[in-house]
């Protein structure tokens, strides 16, 4: 009797890893080899002396703006919180109902956001949320993730995945893990004309687009295809105008938000080291399936680990700071000022800063 119970166990735990209906249906790839932290990524605890700024009971500061004041607003999980220009006092300044992430300032003062929720926004100087844009080209955005806004007011910004929503799953989290899990090319970068109210799709098929930022010179916009471990560049204008390149490949974790920084450079935060099984598994699709039925038995956390590089517009690593040990971890981005480079995460009740 024992053994027939073992043995309908086994078949139903065997049913259910190879049967069981999943959303994800992963695509064969190669993932590149991964390097570590060697080269340009040498490991190192640059980041040991982070000056913390509390959020007061709000959580998860994914992207950092600063207005002509020198207030700070985040994109949290309750909506957009402003602090003052020395780092305190937070207060909930806006809501969006959804889950802001990408957040810049237009020319005329308004907060552009891009919520993964709800899509493209902007909060007016007043704290008035309404919606610029939901689709493009027919597909409605399923995962807006970041944005940054060139002088002439043009709106660029990525569709993390049109399939895998994080209103389906009330979970960002488990919406990326299952994009980056399929490799499906659902990722899209694309710039909205508030003049003509018109959405264009200037790069699709990218697994998982996350960061997006302009350069000095407003000539090409950057941005992370996070499930390839690599920075494209798409070019605005010059001969090349329409052109991508990729400048930077086979990073040691994931890229989440890139921003423009002085001295010509952009800051690059790396939420999350690889993932070894993962890239194992990449040529694996029918293995990748099961493991997304295990995500909701089996998760392993990752070791919390602190990571944010800044290259310039040749990809070329000029600056490399981590902690292993820091307390702060799930960097989303970092943005610089002359004084300071603040960080955000997706997860902390709080704002990191170290001076510059």
């Amino acid at each position: 009797m024992k053994l027939k119970i073992i043995l309908a166990l086994f078949t139903l735990i065997f049913l259910y890893l190879c049967l069981w209906p999943v959303d994800v249906e992963p695509i064969d790839w190669q993932a590149p080899i991964d390097q570590g932290y060697t080269g340009s990524f040498q490991k190192n605890d640059d980041l040991r002396h982070l000056e913390i700024l509390s959020l007061q009971g709000y959580t998860g500061p994914e992207d950092i703006a600063f207005d002509q004041s020198g207030r700070i607003y985040s994109s949290t999980q309750e909506g957009i919180v402003r602090i003052d220009a020395i780092g305190q006092n937070p207060e909930l300044w806006a809501e969006t109902n959804g889950r802001p992430l990408g957040i810049d300032f237009d020319p005329h003062g308004n907060l552009i956001v891009a919520d993964a929720y709800n899509g493209l926004l902007s909060i007016s100087p007043q704290a008035e949320v309404s919606v610029l844009t939901i689709s493009a080209d027919g597909i409605e955005f399923g995962f807006t993730d970041d944005v940054d806004v060139a002088d002439n007011g043009l709106i660029y910004f990525s569709d993390a995945s049109s399939k895998f929503k994080p209103k389906d799953y009330q979970d960002v989290l488990k919406a990326s893990e299952f994009d980056v899990l399929e490799h499906g090319g659902h990722g899209r970068l694309l710039r909205y004309d508030p003049s003509t109210q018109k959405t264009e799709t200037l790069i699709a098929g990218l697994n998982f687009a996350n960061g997006v930022t302009l350069a000095h010179d407003q000539s090409y916009v950057l941005v992370n295809d996070m499930g390839n471990y690599q920075v494209l560049k798409y070019w605005i204008h010059s001969d090349l105008q329409g052109t991508v390149e990729t400048i930077l490949n086979n990073l040691p974790g994931f890229p989440d938000n890139i921003t423009t920084g002085l001295n010509n450079q952009f800051w690059i935060s790396l939420i999350k080291p690889r993932n070894k099984d993962l890239d194992n598994l990449s040529n694996y699709p029918f293995l990748r399936k099961i493991a997304t039925r295990l995500l909701p038995i089996y998760h392993p956390e990752q070791d919390p680990y602190a990571h944010i590089i800044a290259i310039d517009g040749q990809g070329n690593v000029k600056h490399n700071l981590q902690n292993s040990q820091l307390g702060f971890k799930n960097i989303t981005t970092a943005k610089e000022t002359e004084n300071y480079l603040y960080l955000g995460s997706l997860t902390e009740d709080s704002i990191g800063r170290i001076s510059n």
